[in-house]
């Protein structure tokens, strides 16, 4: 039964490619984000009702942890932090429905994401700083320190990927076993701490994120 709950079931193949569940999870939620935000962005109001109070809220919270890390460059940055803590809230969550996976305990996943920050790190610190005064903080304060910058870019990377990928696989093993000898009721403490630990994974993920990016911009120092 563990091994079965831990396992990255594949559904099936199109030539070299192996579709796995992670990967329909991964393209389930993005649709599902996609149509909510349609549905919602379609009926805004200049008074909120309840919907649109709570999103606003929402998305007041993240712009005040994103300001807090790079003022300068919180509206340039903000959507892809927002969009990515959406997304890894959902991603986190999901395993806890009955039938479902978070695709997030799969390391392939994590490490998505982990080389899309790392990738849009560069993007937003190319397109804010230029490409001259950004590839110089790499010689700054002196040229031998190079092979070091560079080697922090690729941990911290790998950190983020296996962080995440731990902390979410191992909760999702804990729940199937806890649901498997104790019955489904019985794990409903467990669950909501699965909950808590969801939430505070994307937000450290997010921020992390943010963080980086802010040191690439100049907002920050992270040295």
């Amino acid at each position: 039964m563990a091994e079965q709950d831990v396992a990255i079931e594949t559904l099936f193949e199109i030539c070299p490619l192996s579709i796995t569940v992670t990967v329909t999870t991964t393209w389930l939620i993005m649709g599902l984000v996609w149509l909510v935000a349609w549905l919602i962005s379609r009926n805004l109001r200049n008074e909120p009702g309840p919907l649109q109070a709570a999103i606003e809220g929402v998305v007041l919270a993240i712009e005040q942890a994103v300001s807090e890390v790079a003022p300068p460059n919180t509206r340039h940055i903000l959507p892809f932090i927002g969009s990515l803590w959406i997304f890894l809230v959902i991603a986190n969550l999901i395993g806890l429905v009955p039938g479902m996976h978070s695709p997030t305990r799969d390391l392939s996943a994590t490490a998505a994401l982990a080389i899309l920050v790392f990738l849009s790190t560069h993007w937003f610190g190319i397109r804010i700083e230029g490409v001259h005064n950004y590839l110089r903080h790499y010689l700054t304060p002196s040229p031998v320190l190079l092979p070091f910058h560079i080697i922090s870019e690729i941990s911290r990377t790998v950190a983020l990927a296996v962080r995440l990928f731990g902390n979410i696989m191992s909760h999702e093993f804990v729940i199937a076993i806890v649901v498997f000898l104790a019955g489904l009721f019985l794990p409903i403490p467990f669950m909501l701490l699965s909950i808590l630990i969801g939430i505070i994974q994307a937000y450290i993920f997010t921020v992390l994120a943010a963080v980086y990016i802010g040191a690439a911009t100049g907002a920050i120092s992270i040295e």
